[in-house]
């Protein structure tokens, strides 16, 4: 028998279906983790990290696309300046309904990581333990310097290939949808106190101290202005995406964050 059970899900939603897929232990135990991703990612970008974290901590993983995003439908029109907050009470919100789970861990990467903690201050009875890597928690000059290299890398001959293979005809709208609005006026004074301030769950905040996208600022903000407990994992010589760079390291910390008799 193998290790694990994988499936996968459509979520409707008013404005077309998200593609979902889940990791269930064949034992398992405590409240399924949700995966969020980041702001050009998806399901299939995940690579082998939503196993890997399913067998490391025994419980269910969910990841799912967001709308515009992989597989899932596409978004009607442009992504509004208040789209991190709104995740809780839109994909999220329908993936919790039609999946049937009410206590659940959330898991985010970078921009999925604001989300998170949105998602945990919308359900604060419900959400168990949240979990950033990476997340911005306001706009800071390294992550709008980062998103200024990235937008000329993806002007060069054949870099749309590398978002058309996951999103398909959608890439440009991902890309646009990303870049457009961290670099737009509207979206300068966008910050994350409001929703930590009402975060009760214990969170875990990861960031690598080379990440092109963000400081220390980032995770030490998060950590100190949650309401509830709140612990820092800063990894050495790491950039942007810890679980793809030191997949070892991120699965112990948050095994240990979940369980700490495992620790």
């Amino acid at each position: 028998m193998p290790p694990l059970s994988i499936e996968q899900h459509w979520i409707d939603t008013s404005h077309g279906q998200l593609f979902a897929q889940s990791w269930r232990p064949y034992v398992e135990h405590g409240a399924p983790i949700v995966l969020l991703h980041d702001s050009l990612g998806c399901v299939a970008l995940w690579r082998e990290f939503p196993e890997q974290l399913a067998t490391a901590c025994g419980r269910q993983v969910i990841a799912y696309d967001r709308l515009g995003f992989g597989r899932s439908a596409p978004f009607p029109g442009t992504l509004p300046a208040n789209f991190v907050e709104n995740e809780a009470q839109a994909g999220f919100q329908a993936l919790r309904e039609q999946l049937d789970f009410n206590a659940f861990v959330v898991f985010g990467h970078s921009v999925g990581g604001g989300m998170a903690v949105g998602c945990a201050a919308a359900y604060p009875q419900a959400c168990q333990h949240v979990i950033t890597e990476s997340a911005q928690a306001f706009v800071e000059d390294r992550t709008l310097a980062g998103i200024r290299d990235a937008e000329r890398q993806f002007a060069e001959p054949g870099q749309m290939a590398r978002l058309q293979k996951y999103h398909g005809e959608k890439a440009h709208w991902v890309l646009r949808a990303w870049v457009d609005n961290w670099l737009s006026d509207a979206f300068s004074q966008w910050r994350l106190d409001a929703q930590l301030s009402r975060v009760r769950c214990p969170t875990l905040a990861v960031h690598g101290d080379r990440d092109e996208f963000g400081s220390a600022l980032d995770p030490q903000r998060i950590a100190a202005l949650t309401a509830g407990p709140a612990s820092l994992r800063i990894l050495p010589d790491c950039g942007h995406v810890p679980h793809r760079e030191y997949p070892d390291a991120v699965l112990a910390a948050v095994s240990a964050f979940l369980d700490p008799a495992k620790a």
